[in-house]
């Protein structure tokens, strides 16, 4: 934590300029934050931002490795692997639990993701954050990988867009309009041009798919899909007239099979200086102490069916025990002083995107969730917190 800028902002902060934050982000897009957004960002020094940058590219080095191909061919159901699996994912994102080892913060990994988060969302965010608090140096940035504004609007479009033309390039989401993520695909469509389309207003004519743009039958030639399995599968009720399986002539963005490839089923094979160990249920060791862990299952989003009191027993009567990992619980610091007193904690979400047929992904932006209570990630319950999302800056 910047200590300086910290104490900057907490004096200069006021509930007016909260409001303003909150207006610029509500009002900007045709749909609002429907979650909650923090006061403040987070003001980093060089040395940590230095130290989680190396961390998240050493993960993701560590997914491409031919080890980690291997131990990803079992990652994928039976029965939901896609046709036409790109040679990599277009995102990429690392979440790390900000933990007090001694007298310094570092990085944790908690989890891991090949699947969008809010790309468009958070390069609005940051604009917002500008314009309200003045406090913030026009200088500082959530770009962790150092990329402008423009340069990462081009990538995006080279990632998502690529030579189609916007209008044969969909968003796709189960009822997107309803999604506690809704504003990040207005965002989208501002900077893009791409509307977002629910599932079931999909039409299929031999391999060709097709959506109604302002009347228009329009052909679909690339899908930036946001759509989650798990959510997919519980909605017994969402009718589609094809099927993800099906052979279709569209570019996936964001490729559904790298959803599960990377993934909590990477946790137990990824081991550097910023993990934490991680077991399939079927092999956790005798010798490890279960109430130091938390209870994963692999195929879930938002921290549905964690348990946190996991026990020998329970692992014991799991029906698909090689579905489940059990990762160790990490300690989270309590480093970002508040305006109004308060310290809170804190997850890092560093956001990666690779273009189809580029050497490396880039690093672009990143996410905070603060709480001053229980944390998202291996602390999670949701009956005892308050979470705001916010972005982390450094010089």
């Amino acid at each position: 934590m910047h200590p300086d800028l910290r104490a900057r902002f907490n004096a200069d902060f006021t509930s007016d300029k909260y409001a303003q934050l909150l207006r610029c982000v509500n009002e900007t897009e045709r749909w609002p934050a429907d979650f909650r957004i923090s006061e403040t960002p987070v003001f980093l020094t060089r040395e940590f931002t230095n130290e989680v940058v190396r961390a998240a590219k050493e993960i993701v080095a560590g997914t491409r490795t031919p080890e980690f191909a291997r131990h990803a061919q079992s990652a994928i159901p039976a029965g939901l692997e896609v046709p036409y699996e790109t040679p990599h994912p277009n995102f990429l994102v690392v979440d790390f639990g900000i933990c007090a080892e001694g007298n310094r913060l570092v990085p944790r990994l908690i989890e891991l993701q090949a699947f969008p988060s809010l790309f468009g969302f958070q390069l609005m965010f940051l604009h917002c954050v500008r314009n309200a608090y003045p406090a913030v140096p026009r200088d500082w940035t959530s770009a962790f990988g150092g990329i402008k504004d423009e340069q990462y609007l081009d990538l995006l479009r080279r990632t998502i867009i690529a030579d189609a033309k916007p209008e044969n390039v969909i968003l796709l989401e189960i009822e997107p309009e309803k999604q506690k993520t809704r504003v990040d695909f207005a965002a989208t469509e501002t900077l893009l041009g791409i509307r977002s389309v629910c599932v079931t207003k999909i039409k299929k004519r031999g391999r060709e798919l097709f959506y109604d743009r302002d009347g228009t039958e329009t052909r679909i030639e690339r899908i930036y899909n946001r759509v989650i399995f798990d959510e997919l599968l519980r909605r017994k009720d969402v009718e589609m007239a094809f099927r993800f399986q099906d052979e279709l002539d569209v570019t996936w963005v964001g490729h559904p099979n790298w959803y599960f490839r990377i993934s909590k089923h990477s946790l137990p094979f990824l081991k550097t200086e910023h993990t934490s160990p991680a077991f399939f249920a079927d092999e956790f060791p005798a010798n490890e102490e279960i109430d130091r862990y938390v209870l994963k299952p692999l195929y879930s989003f938002a921290g549905l069916g964690v348990d946190m009191e996991p026990t020998r027993e329970k692992l014991r009567v799991l029906d698909k025990p090689r579905e489940w990992i059990l990762q160790k619980r990490v300690q989270y610091a309590e480093f970002v002083p508040t305006a109004d007193g308060p310290k809170s904690k804190a997850e890092l979400r560093m956001m990666f995107v690779w273009p189809n047929g580029e050497r490396d992904p880039a690093l672009v932006n990143n996410l905070v969730r603060m709480s001053q209570g229980k944390m998202m990630g291996v602390d999670f319950n949701k009956d005892k917190t308050w979470v705001g999302s916010s972005i982390a800056l450094h010089d």
